[in-house]
């Protein structure tokens, strides 16, 4: 499929059904998922009645749970689209009266074809046919030839012919009428009733010299349609055959050329361009881009367009290779400026002297040049008035500059290349963007390859993937590697990734000395320039050891108000030493943040950390506490700069900022800021029982007892066995619960304070129920409760009651349990601590069923969905409609139980809760029952 580059899920058709995640295929499963895709996908962002469905996966005769079964491939197929991509690039979602594929249709090769046939339309020959090359290039065989039942298709095989079509047309064109003749002879008998194909294989056979084979053509197409359809050919194929009977003149030239203004005599038409890189790779949609606003150019105007990006990003290369392609559309001339904006060792170019080389070049005398710069200008405006010529302006710093070296109009294009957007080009000279990215990986392996000269990636395929993700996919690294390889052709691609997974030597490797030629000396242009409160923000980057920066970790690490570090980083990413990729949010190029840290002192970097660690510690506090009321004793909200406000957006908060929060984790352990360390880890514990965040964060919470330890920290150790407990029971991932509780009990006995033993008290009681001790844990609830009341601590009070009541439940006490579950629910409602509260309603409504009363049971459990519904709780929801559907089963109304635990194992599958395998299993029961 086209641009494997994307990332996010792909879905193609045009061939085999195929789903891609980040390039890579998805084993998609068994036929009728298949089929059921396959109209998901051919109908995207459109409904697909569940009849439809079944009419199209059994045809004539489906079985009579044909819409359980469809409810459960749709519900496999979410699953696997969920774990092939968690950022939910592709969606399937419930709309009455069925389904529907939520994606951007850019990731269905379908579109992209359309598309691409759609653009092909009204361009010059050679770009239509490389559109439609392109286009024809996704199908990967037969239309959906592995998909069971009748998907419709004809469309799309009727746009591949038009696109063959088409792109035939383009062919002939271009004058390749021998080359085209053996494919049109087998599409024509594939398609013996495509008149279009017809007339193109006449006017190829004409046009390669073959005229009586085109006569030929012509007869065998009118019988067969004469005999066969009683028609006569259309009116194009006869008006055809009339001119080929006469050799038309008209017949022999493929097309109209462009017109070539020749250069004025006597006036020099300058070649300034250097010569293009070899092996040049990828940037197939710039070049388009290109292309498509020059041929899109005003004949009276000027047209200018911006390349900028990174350092060592191609800019140059970029521009000098397209304007190579394109010289033909510039009889008048090609100018070429490097402007030395950012050049590491040359002063900038200034305007009087690009001038004077261009007047030189276009044929001015040297004593004819004006020394005034403004006459300078008028010259050059004069000299190219009426004339059509690309001038490139390499290295560019100041948009002043480059106006002074506009010409007039006529049809002239000029490519600005910059490490700067120069956005004022865009407002006062009408100037287009085009801004460049790294290189895909396939891309990138290409040019290593490429440069080396021979394909070391077929001899050692993933140490190349590893030499150029270590590279970042940047141009100029990897030719710097590629090159190292080829210098020393007794290095293995191993050997050179194994120097450059070192992190402190990396930019070094990265380096040819001899050349003046460095990824770290191109940055080190860049930082230079930088005014000092921006070096110091982007400094300030580099400390971050996240895959993101936000302006407030910055308005941290430097001391100034978020709104300040927000036009900071604005400034940084105009300079393109970071990209805002969403809004608010920044990211650094791995080599560039290698390079901030590198120029950032060890005293500086000590101190900036701590300082991000404080933010975050004040910030994580902050979210927590939107999510559920807290009872630990830690509190830093004093020094917060706090933006959410819910618990929504508490919850978004730190979905957005979890990688973040588990690298300063990392890197404030490695620092020794060990106190920081478990502090944080202890904030986080709530987002993480919240969303069940299980693998990640065993880890996170290793590093936060060892660091309470390191520094004898016997609360802090207290909280994290708490914290590491509370999210292993959600997870129902327990890793030494009983050990651990017995730990943090008897340091809670050893702290002597009331609220942390009520809290160690509890889980002691959970790990011995979990380990088959309901009576002993008894014990030690009934502790944890008198504690809590005596010390009027209502918010364990809470949870102790809850998880009383529970054990209860276990022993069979449901009088009792049902007692304290509702002292538990009153609790709650009054501490605000809806997600708890929503839980505890449902844990009533199953002690009510318990008990028989089915009415009240059924009434708690709408009442905990509608909660859990309302505050946008999913592990709440997911828990809530388990426990509906379990009472209207009970009620024996199975159709409306089975919809509630289907959605309940949905939501539970889509947060990886292991309470998913008892709803399915509640669900099989259910369904087989029926």
């Amino acid at each position: 499929m086209a641009d494997r580059g994307r990332s996010g899920l792909e879905f193609g058709v045009l061939g085999p059904l195929q789903v891609l995640a980040d390039g890579r295929p998805v084993v998609i499963g068994r036929k009728g998922m298949r089929g059921l895709l396959a109209m998901l996908v051919l109908r995207a962002n459109r409904v697909v009645p569940i009849d439809e469905i079944v009419d199209s996966l059994w045809v004539d005769d489906p079985p009579a749970t044909a819409r359980t079964i469809v409810h459960g491939y749709v519900s496999r197929l979410r699953r696997m689209l969920e774990q092939a991509d968690p950022t939910g690039s592709a969606r399937i979602l419930t709309t009455p009266p069925g389904y529907q594929l939520a994606v951007d249709p850019w990731r269905l090769d379908f579109h992209r074809a359309r598309q691409l046939v759609s653009s092909a339309r009204g361009k010059p020959a050679p770009i239509r046919a490389r559109l439609l090359r392109e286009s024809l290039g996704l199908w990967r065989g037969p239309v959906l030839v592995d998909v069971p039942g009748e998907p419709v298709t004809t469309d799309l095989e009727e746009l591949r012919l038009a696109a063959v079509e088409e792109r035939v047309e383009a062919e002939l064109e271009l004058g390749r009428h021998l080359e085209l003749v053996g494919e049109l002879r087998q599409l024509v008998t594939e398609h013996p009733f495509r008149e279009r194909l017809v007339d193109h294989m006449v006017r190829a056979l004409y046009r390669s010299g073959q005229r009586a084979d085109a006569l030929e053509a012509y007869q065998r197409f009118h019988r067969r349609v004469v005999d066969e359809l009683g028609i006569d050919p259309g009116p194009g194929l006869r008006l055809l055959h009339e001119q080929v009977l006469r050799d038309d003149p008209s017949l022999s030239s493929p097309g109209v050329a462009e017109q070539v203004v020749p250069p004025r005599v006597g006036v020099v038409v300058p070649a300034q361009l250097p010569a293009a890189a070899t092996g040049f790779i990828g940037r197939d949609e710039e070049l388009a881009w290109l292309d498509r606003l020059c041929d899109a150019r005003d004949p009276a105007a000027t047209t200018i367009a911006v390349v900028n990006g990174a350092p060592g990003i191609g800019k140059s290369e970029l521009a000098v290779t397209w304007g190579h392609r394109r010289a033909g559309q510039f009889p008048d001339g090609l100018l070429f400026a490097p402007l030395n904006g950012f050049a590491p060792d040359r002063e900038p170019v200034e305007p009087p002297e690009v001038l004077a080389r261009f007047l030189l070049a276009l044929g001015v005398p040297a004593d004819g040049v004006p020394r005034d710069l403004g006459d300078r200008v008028g010259l050059y405006r004069s000299v190219l008035a009426g004339r059509r010529v690309l001038v490139v302006l390499d290295d560019a710093w100041d948009p002043e500059h480059v106006r002074m070296l506009l010409p007039p109009g006529a049809g002239s294009v000029v490519l600005v290349t910059s490490r700067r957007r120069l956005e004022s080009l865009v407002v006062s000279n009408g100037a287009r963007m085009l801004t460049l990215d790294t290189l895909t990986e396939a891309e990138s392996v290409r040019l290593v390859d490429e440069v080396v000269g021979k394909p070391v990636s077929d001899r050692e395929p993933v140490a190349t993937r590893m030499l150029v993700e270590l590279c970042g996919n940047l141009p100029l690294a990897l030719r710097i590697a590629a090159a190292k390889l080829m210098f020393s052709p007794e290095w293995t691609v191993e050997d050179l990734v194994a120097r450059l997974s070192d992190d402190d030597s990396r930019l070094r490797t990265l380096d040819l000395a001899d050349s003046g030629v460095g990824v770290g000396r191109a940055l080190a242009v860049s930082y230079r320039n930088l005014p000092p409160e921006l070096a110091e923000a982007f400094r300030a980057a580099g400390v971050v050891p996240g895959r993101w920066v936000s302006p407030h970790a910055i308005a941290a690490v430097c001391g100034v108000d978020p709104g300040t570090a927000a036009g900071l980083l604005a400034d940084l990413a105009d300079a393109h030493l970071v990209v805002e990729q969403w809004r608010g949010g920044f990211v650094l190029h791995d080599l560039v943040r290698l390079y901030a840290r590198e120029v950032l002192g060890e005293h500086e970097r000590d101190g900036a950390l701590r300082r991000l660690m404080e933010h975050y510690l004040a910030a994580c506090d902050h979210a927590r506490r939107l999510i559920r009321p807290v009872s630990d004793g830690l509190d830093f909200t004093g020094s917060t700069s706090a933006r959410p406000t819910t618990a929504a957006q508490a919850l978004s908060w730190f979905d957005e900022e979890w990688a973040n929060l588990t690298a300063l984790v990392h890197a404030g352990a490695e620092a020794g800021l060990h106190e920081q360390v478990w502090r944080l880890v202890r904030l986080v514990h709530t987002y993480c029982v919240t969303r069940l965040v299980g693998r990640q964060w065993h880890a996170v919470a290793e590093l936060g007892l060892a660091s309470a330890r390191v520094v004898g920290d016997r609360r802090g150790e207290l909280l994290v066995l708490h914290a590491a407990q509370d999210v292993d029971n959600r997870t129902g991932t327990p890793r030494g619960g009983l050990e651990r509780a017995e730990s943090a009990h008897r340091l809670a006995v050893e702290l002597g304070d009331p609220r942390h033993l009520v809290m160690a008290l509890d889980k002691l009681a959970l790990a011995l129920r979990a380990e088959g001790r309901a009576t002993e844990a008894l014990r030690h609830h009934r502790e944890a409760v008198e504690t809590a009341r005596r010390e009027g601590d209502a918010v364990n009070e809470a949870t102790v009651l809850n998880n009383l009541a529970q054990t209860e439940q276990r022993l069979g006490r449901y009088d009792t349990a049902a007692e304290h579950q509702v002292q538990a629910v009153e609790l709650y409602h009054r501490n605000g601590d809806e997600r708890a509260y929503a839980v505890a309603v449902n844990n009533l409504a199953e002690l009510y069923a318990e008990l028989g009363l089915i009415a009240d049971a059924e009434e708690h459990a709408r009442q905990g969905v509608e909660l859990a519904r309302g505050g946008s709780m999913q592990f709440e929801e997911a828990f809530g409609r388990q426990v509906l559907g379990s009472v209207l089963a009970k009620r024996g109304e199975r159709v409306a139980a089975q919809a509630e635990l289907a959605e309940s194992l949905r939501l539970f599958e889509r947060l990886g809760s292991p309470r998913a395998m008892l709803v399915r299993t509640a669900l099989e029961a259910l369904t087989t029952g029926v």
